[in-house]
């Protein structure tokens, strides 16, 4: 019989679902100790659901801001040492040959086993800058127009996640009955959210719930005594 083809899963989205976490993580979070807090200090519903949707909307624009700064920057350094290593292949090919061979010593492969190797890539400069860059310097090539996808997705998962806090707010007039909602609603949200995680990172879904939930809970709390304790 024909041996079945061996078929290789690898989770290749790690660059959405890190934008996903950090924007659903704030924004869940957040919101709630917001809401916590001003519930602890004696606040209405109502102005409790105007801070807390300020709030989003400046968080939202805030952090995805800090997200498309970041993938910004990360493909100009790219680029800038993208360029550094085009100059260096032309102006130092000597130079460059034996930083190909360290840059493979810690796979186990000796000078004379990357020889090959390195005539090889003699005669493309191209493949060989991009060898550089992915070994010797260990940098990714940046994704066309990743920096706005990015500042999109932690703004809308941040907007996503801190409306679940804040919705009993909108549902009820009664300060107690919404913050008891509020704390159900998003420990519930915080413990789906973090065994997602875990289950898509392969980080176990079980720790990341409850850690998730965890840190959720305490900085609501925190919040919440904080606000009592001065009002």
């Amino acid at each position: 019989m024909p041996a079945s083809p061996h078929v290789e899963r690898h989770f290749t989205a790690s660059a959405v679902v890190r934008d996903l976490v950090i924007g659903m993580s704030d924004g869940l979070t957040v919101p709630f100790a917001l809401a916590a807090g001003l519930s602890g200090a004696g606040s209405s519903p109502h102005n409790i659901l105007t801070a807390g949707l300020a709030e989003l909307a400046a968080g939202a624009i805030a952090r995805g801001l800090g997200g498309y700064l970041a993938a910004r920057g990360d493909a100009e350094h790219y680029h800038s040492e993208q360029q550094r290593e085009v100059r260096e292949v032309r102006e130092k090919p000597e130079l460059e040959a034996a930083e190909v061979i360290e840059s493979l010593a810690p796979y186990g492969l000796t000078a004379k086993e990357c020889e090959p190797l390195v005539q090889a890539l003699r005669r493309d400069p191209q493949k060989w800058v991009d060898f550089m860059m992915r070994f010797e310097l260990g940098l990714e090539t940046p994704v066309p127009g990743r920096a706005v996808r990015s500042a999109l997705t932690i703004g809308g998962a941040y907007i996503a996640g801190g409306l679940i806090p804040l919705l009993p707010y909108m549902l009820t007039q009664h300060n107690s009955v919404a913050l008891r909602f509020s704390i159900l609603v998003t420990l519930l949200a915080l413990l789906v959210f973090g065994f997602l995680k875990g289950r898509i990172t392969g980080s176990g879904s079980v720790r990341s719930a409850l850690q998730t939930t965890l840190i959720g809970g305490l900085a609501a709390a925190a919040a919440f005594a904080i606000a009592r304790l001065i009002s």
